[in-house]
């Protein structure tokens, strides 16, 4: 019962964003963390260290709920092209 109040809610904001062609800043934003390899000799060059990113995970749903609506109606209309 709660999944459906929030996907309702969640389908409301995906059209509103999705109509106004307008995504907030604060879904745009990462946080990244630079690890060092270890037993590196030189920490000079970039491959001596590891990035490890942490997106908003609200915009990866947004995506693939619209990547799934584009899918349906590609489907749909037969715009593909494999057997």
């Amino acid at each position: 019962m709660v999944a459906l109040v929030i996907v309702k809610d969640f389908v409301k904001i995906v059209s509103y964003y999705f109509i106004s062609g307008i995504i907030p800043k604060s879904l745009k934003e990462f946080i990244i963390i630079v690890l060092c390899k270890e037993r590196k000799k030189n920490y000079f060059f970039l491959g001596s260290y590891r990035l490890i990113v942490f997106k908003n995970t609200l915009i990866k749903v947004l995506k693939k709920y619209i990547v799934n609506i584009i899918f349906e109606v590609a489907e749909e209309y037969r715009l593909f092209f494999w057997n």
